[in-house]
This record gives structure tokens, sequence and C-alpha cells, in this order.
């Protein structure tokens, strides 16, 4: 139980890849991007997760490049505020507590800098098949050379790869939450200072909030709907869903929907969990949103994967020795799950808006390292 590889170099799989190396473990990681993605929205890292990334050595670079919001605004359909705050903000929460948002791509960029010196990557390619026998896993990819692992781990994300070749399916697996999202970059037009504004009406809405120093926005635009048919490759295609659902909403809507199609960094995707009643199958196992979605409806999902990876490289650690890989994926199980439940339960608790503070401040200290 020596050799790893790891599908997907988002948070999951490199915070793995980390710890996995700490334990003198040989991890190799796939990611058929063809390098570290960019853009992406503000993530949250909180409660036990803070931990993890001190133990990781990077909680002061993480708070070096945090946002800074101010308060939100939310507003009517035509821009009329509605209500204001400079105690919380949409994306984030409390703004008086311990918990750090940063942009996606920054805290990416610092997994991949602890770890691009000793852990292997392999950018722009991606499993193909996988079969196990009693001496390991044996791996086929769509670009490169057939390779054996002793252990093989999904950190692929919602549409897992690995899942859907060790456990059939996505349809099985994935739940519909109601709602899709999309998230793209665009020039702060709008004069934001460390300040989001949302807007919703109807079954649509979305948010903007300014990154780096205020020169550019994120937008977050969304819809409800029952799950629509489309093609995940088709970014084109994914435009014109937010256009069709989002075109009647009015404030700087429009212009924002204009900016959509000039975006470089473009993500669209539903809202959904992954509930399944094992992750782990002979040597192959899942990590992360693959396993155990929460959505970004939670805001628990990067904490989610940053504590998974932790208590997986523990585990497989402490049987090493013995070679007993059933026995690590079970105790890492074991230790997940109520954690994953009670952060699941934050998306759906409150349909719509937020989960309790009371709800949040539980799900996100649910487990002891």
């Amino acid at each position: 139980m020596t050799t790893v590889l790891v599908s997907g170099a988002s948070v999951a799989g490199p915070a793995l890849a980390f710890w996995l190396r700490r334990h003198g473990l040989t991890p190799t990681v796939v990611e058929k991007a063809p390098a570290p993605r960019a853009g992406g929205q503000a993530i949250d890292i909180r409660g036990v997760a803070l931990d993890v990334a001190d133990r990781m050595g990077l909680l002061a670079p993480l708070r070096e490049v945090r946002t800074r919001m101010r308060g939100m605004s939310m507003l009517d359909g035509d821009g009329n505020e509605l209500m204001r705050s400079t105690e919380h903000a949409m994306s984030s929460g409390r703004l008086d507590n311990d918990d750090i948002e940063v942009l996606r791509e920054d805290l990416t960029a610092l997994l991949f800098d602890r770890t691009r010196q000793d852990v292997e990557y392999v950018f722009g390619d991606s499993i193909a098949t996988v079969q196990q026998d009693d001496h390991g896993v044996h791996v086929t990819f769509e670009r490169g050379a057939p390779r054996t692992f002793d252990l093989v781990v999904g950190a692929d994300g919602l549409h897992s790869t690995v899942r859907r070749l060790a456990f059939g399916p996505e349809k099985e697996f994935v739940h519909h939450l109601g709602t899709y999202l999309s998230v793209f970059t665009a020039d702060n037009f709008l004069g934001l200072e460390d300040w989001q504004v949302w807007v919703r009406e109807g079954r649509a809405g979305g948010g903007v909030y300014p990154v780096r120093g205020n020169t550019e926005l994120r937008v977050n635009l969304g819809f409800e709907a029952e799950p629509i048919p489309y093609d995940h490759r088709d970014v084109d295609q994914q435009r014109r869903l937010v256009a069709e659902h989002c075109g009647g909403l009015r404030w700087e809507v429009p212009r924002l929907l204009d900016a959509m199609w000039k975006a470089p960094d473009f993500y669209f995707d539903a809202m959904a969990q992954v509930r399944m009643d094992t992750w782990s199958r002979g040597r192959v196992t899942l990590l992360g949103d693959a396993g155990y979605c929460a959505s970004p409806l939670s805001g628990q999902g990067t904490s989610l994967a940053l504590v998974g990876a932790y208590v997986l490289a523990a585990e497989l650690a402490g049987h090493h020795a013995a070679g007993d890989h059933a026995a690590a994926l079970a105790r890492y199980e074991a230790r997940m799950r109520p954690f994953v439940a009670l952060n699941q339960a934050l998306a759906t608790e409150n349909p719509g808006g937020p989960a309790s503070e009371e709800s949040l401040e539980r799900a996100k200290n649910a487990i002891t390292l």
C-alpha cells in the first residue's frame, strides 16, 4: 500500500498528496486539465478544516489572500435595496468569526505549490479503465501508458470518472437539489469596494462581489429548475441556459450576462449532492465531492475535502505496515460519515437561504483530528 493514484488536482487531490508524502507514501496525481485550473468562486475554510490548514503550514498564507468584505446588500429585481448588513455576507457568513474565505484558485495554487516538488503530477490526462486484483489496481489512461498502483483515489469532483468506473452510473448517486449555478469573472464595472450585492426575483437570482483589490468581479448567476439535460462539454449551451433563465432579471444583470459571454473561466453545474452507501470498493476509494459532495449550498465542500484528505491519509498510514487497505478505508468511512451527514444537511435545512448559525457551528466542528 505504498503507491497511490489520485484522480483530480483541485483541492482534495493535492491535499491528500501532501499528507501521503508526509506519511511516507508515494502519490501520483492525474488531472485532465492541462494545468491547475483558474477561476471559481470564493470558498470557505471553517472549523476543523482550519486546523488541517494550520498543520499544513497554510494558515498564514491563506489569511494573507482572504477576501475582506465589509458587508452586503440584497436587492429586488429592479435593484431596490431590501436590506443590508455589515455583520455577515452571503458568500461567507458572519464577518467576525475565525473562518477564512478565499478564492478557490488561491487555495489550489497554494496546495499545488506545497506539493509540486515531491509529488508526481500528470496534467492533460485522465483515467480510462481500472481493473483490480489481489496485487493492485491496473490503470489505463486516455493518453499515457498503463500503470499499476496499490490504491486509486477518486478526488475528481461531482462528475467523478473514478466513481463511474468503480461504482456505476452517476445517476445512481447524484441527487439534484433543484438549482443551477454559474460562476465567472468580469471587470469591476460596478465600482464595488469590498461589498457584495445580491439580487433575486422569482426562480432566478445571483450575486457579485469584488476581488483582486476590487479590480475584478466574481459573478454568480443561477436559477431553480428540475434536472435539465445538457452537454457538460458544451460551454455555449450552458451560457444559453443561464441567459434564458436569468434574462428576466433587471438591475445590472443584462450587463453581467453580456460579460458572461466573454468570460474565459465560465463554470456551470447543478447544485447536487452525492450520497452513497460506501465510498470504497476494493482498492478504490472516493474523496471529497466525488464521494460526498454537499454542494455549494452547504458552504462546506472545501472543508470536507481538506478534512477528508487528512483523515484518509492518516488511516492509510496507520494501516500501512500491516498492508491492510480494507481496514484503513473502513476506518476512514467510519470517522468521516457523521461529519459528512451534518454538513450535507446544511444545504437542505433552509431551502432558498442559509442554514442557521447554530447548525453551521455544530457541523463545521463535528469531528476530531
